[in-house]
């Protein structure tokens, strides 16, 4: 019963031992796992996508035969320029092109850095001009953007979309400081139909952080599984008659009864008389 008793003690020390390792697998391994998935951030800034170009270019050709003036865009990642455009069409510039005497373009350099610098996202916004325009001329237009949401930030947040926009609202603000006569704008399609409705836009913490606090329920599911089993072996290990050697304390610290014998009815009385005679 000794050697019963030993094997059972060793093996709820290597099912303790199992359900440790795991309990901080989980929440140690799974944890650290998940920031490493989550924590590659790029500092590249994004160009616009093909469908922003695709649909700039066509208003900047319309704007420039009614006004005659070229307009453009270039997007810098840092120094590194990662994005050009025009009425010319996606990928041409209008510097320096016979095709455009007269021209505007507007330019942003946006900086990106990581989560461990001190320095902050940040983004510089220029618009320049052919020789014949004067800088005095250009300033109202640089400064104008922030009147239709285009400002730092918004390069920051959306650079290749800001981009895109700042250089549609260049024919304007053009014409606002006498460089052009006012493009023409085409009146926009009357709505058809009754629009759908939004759907709800929900938590944003929830939204957010949905994969963290799934992972956290399932931690403290599995956790408290393992207590219980634990629990339970333990009760098991300590109980009466279950790998406890013979006379060995319960886990009450009684010490059980042995066996009593049954006594015969009546022989009491037969052993006194045999006494008395």
């Amino acid at each position: 019963m000794t050697g019963t008793a030993a094997t059972a003690k060793a093996k709820d020390k290597r099912s303790t031992a199992v359900v440790w390792t795991v309990v901080l697998g989980l929440f140690v391994g799974v944890p650290c796992a998940i920031g490493i998935v989550n924590g590659g951030e790029s500092t590249d800034v994004p160009a616009p996508t093909t469908e922003q170009r695709t649909a700039t270019v066509p208003l900047l050709a319309s704007a420039f035969e009614a006004q005659g003036v070229c307009y453009g865009w270039r997007l810098y990642d840092w120094s590194t320029e990662i994005s050009v455009g025009s009425n010319l069409g996606d990928g041409t510039s209008v510097r320096d092109d016979p095709r455009c005497p007269r021209w505007i373009e507007v330019s942003a350099a946006v900086r990106y850095t990581s989560s461990s610098s001190e320095s902050q996202d940040s983004a510089s916004i220029a618009v320049d001009g052919s020789p014949d325009i004067e800088r005095a001329d250009l300033y109202p237009i640089a400064s104008g953007l922030g009147r239709f949401g285009l400002d730092d930030d918004a390069f920051v947040d959306e650079p290749g979309w800001a981009i895109t926009r700042a250089t549609t609202v260049l024919p304007l603000l053009a014409a606002e400081v006498g460089l052009a006569d006012p493009a023409p704008t085409a009146a926009p399609p009357a709505p058809s139909g009754t629009p759908a409705p939004l759907p709800s836009a929900g938590n944003d913490l929830l939204r957010d952080r949905k994969g963290w606090l799934i992972t956290a329920a399932v931690l403290l599911l599995v956790a408290a599984l393992f207590i219980t089993v634990g629990v339970r072996q333990r009760r098991r290990a300590t109980a009466p008659g279950r790998g406890a050697a013979p006379g060995a304390p319960s886990g009450s610290g009684r010490q059980p009864r042995g066996p009593v014998t049954a006594q015969r009815p009546g022989a009491g009385v037969a052993g006194r008389t045999r006494e008395e005679a």
